[in-house]
């Protein structure tokens, strides 16, 4: 049995999926259409694939810790999570990827997977990877291309060629075909002869590389530059900062699947959706006998076809139809259901205007657990936080702002200048300005803190970091 490995894309951002999805916490880490992430779902599909290995995950270094965390709650240990300084596309994850794979095997199948796609047929799922196996192992460079049963416009498309004759059931990619209008959509679809575009591919690291090198040595080498100065962190492969942003940005269509002559398309019929927008998941979900996709503390009186998702409040609907709406703790989105792929335009007007809606919730994780805007006024903010056992943060001090810290729940080690103290549930601490502090969970189950700041300025870039176990600056 011929070792298969994936390769997990974990880079994107998930914009027409705001306010749930932000920067700092993108789709494919949000349980979206399960009790799991996209992310952990797109891992655990291969479960019962016994020639799949360990994964090896490419993803944004700011996600670092969430992806670590969600790989250690299904019980995966990845082969390597590599971390990108700055988002240069697919081309170039997919040639670090292969560059990492080919030390030990350069003939390593290679299956690439974006970490935000639902399938819904796993078994035919597997299937289709098999016969990719088999087609790369040609030498073909497989794409998977989805059986069009309606006419989409926000997808790509892909024309069948001849049938291989080493293939079973797959084919020679005629061409590539960008989003459609309708019309030509709907001709696609009639034909029989297109595919979904559906971004997963399978194909050996050596064939792979020889036509990244023969069509955008550019690219393939920036990624080599970048990947032997790479250096370890931790559990995670930190790419050299300087070669990789040197790198062009370019998906892997435009980079080599467009103009190889080794590219074969494998149909497969799936269940899938890239989730590209809100309407996306009121397709998949499970609906009222009224149309309606709920999700949370939803009342609806003379409501139809409606997608609702509340995080926090009730949300009731009275009246309305073809609507999504979608309730966080800082942010209301309401949309027309046919409106919903502009939701980026949103996203960019907060970026224009220098707002942080786009890029956290109320609730921001990391690594050594999570914190939570309660209140905020003039000189001051409240925050809950959480902190999981045995994790600590660094040991840091701040200009501005003075802190008071309130125990909840669990046991609280505080290292305030030179005193170091054991605090626990109802009991407090006075952090004043410009002293050197830690906070660390030294208990079995996790803190719960509040946290009243106090100062001329409260902004999370008044921290000055002396110490950090996750190598952080």
């Amino acid at each position: 049995m011929t070792p298969i490995h994936p390769v997990i894309l974990s880079g994107g951002s998930g914009t027409r999926l705001w306010p749930l999805s932000r920067a700092a916490l993108p789709k494919q880490l949000l349980p979206l259409a399960s009790e799991f992430s996209l992310l952990q779902d797109t891992v655990s599909r291969l479960a019962d694939m016994p020639e799949t290995t360990a994964p090896l995950m490419v993803c944004n270094v700011e996600h670092r810790f969430m992806i670590a965390e969600q790989m250690r709650q299904i019980d995966v240990q990845p082969r390597a999570i590599v971390l990108e300084p700055v988002g240069r596309n697919t081309a170039p994850a997919i040639a670090v990827a292969a560059l990492m794979l080919s030390r030990d095997d350069p003939d390593a199948l290679m299956l690439v997977l974006p970490a935000d796609h639902l399938i819904g047929d796993v078994p035919a799922f597997h299937a289709a990877i098999r016969t990719a196996a088999q087609v790369a192992q040609n030498g073909h460079l497989a794409t998977f291309g989805i059986v069009a049963a309606t006419p989409e416009t926000g997808y790509g498309y892909i024309r069948k060629g001849a049938q291989l004759a080493d293939g079973a059931g797959a084919f020679d990619v005629a061409k590539f075909v960008e989003k459609p209008d309708l019309a030509t959509a709907q001709q696609y679809v009639d034909s029989d002869d297109y595919f979904w575009n559906s971004g997963m591919f399978l194909f050996r690291a050596s064939d792979f590389l020889k036509e990244l090198g023969a069509l955008r040595p550019d690219i393939l080498e920036a990624s080599r530059a970048a990947l032997d100065a790479a250096a370890p962190d931790l559990d995670f492969v930190r790419l050299d900062p300087v070669a990789f942003e040197a790198c062009p940005s370019e998906s892997v269509d435009y980079a080599v699947m467009e103009h190889t002559r080794r590219a074969a398309v494998v149909p497969a019929d799936i269940a899938w959706n890239d989730i590209g927008a809100w309407s996306a998941l009121w397709d998949v979900a499970l609906k009222d006998e009224q149309g309606n996709a709920i999700r949370g503390d939803v009342m609806l009186e003379n409501a139809r076809n409606n997608f609702v998702r509340a995080e926090g409040r009730m949300v009731a609907m009275l009246g309305v139809s073809d609507l999504v709406v979608v309730e966080t703790a800082d942010v209301v989105l309401v949309a027309n259901k046919d409106q919903v792929q502009d939701v980026k335009k949103l996203v960019d007007r907060l970026k224009a205007e220098k707002r942080c809606e786009h890029l956290v919730h109320k609730q921001v994780y990391r690594p050594w657990g999570w914190y939570e805007g309660i209140d905020e006024g003039e000189r001051f903010q409240v925050k809950r936080i959480m902190v999981k056992p045995g994790e600590k943060l660094s040991l840091q001090m701040h200009h501005h702002r003075a802190e008071h810290w309130i125990v909840v729940s669990g046991t609280a080690s505080v290292t305030c200048g030179e005193e170091v103290m054991l605090l626990t549930e109802n009991q407090s601490t006075y952090i004043p300005l410009g002293t050197t502090h830690r906070l660390e969970n030294p208990g079995k189950i996790d803190l719960h803190m509040i946290e009243v700041q106090s100062g001329t300025y409260l902004g999370e870039d008044d921290i000055v970091r002396f110490e950090d176990i996750y190598k952080r600056n």
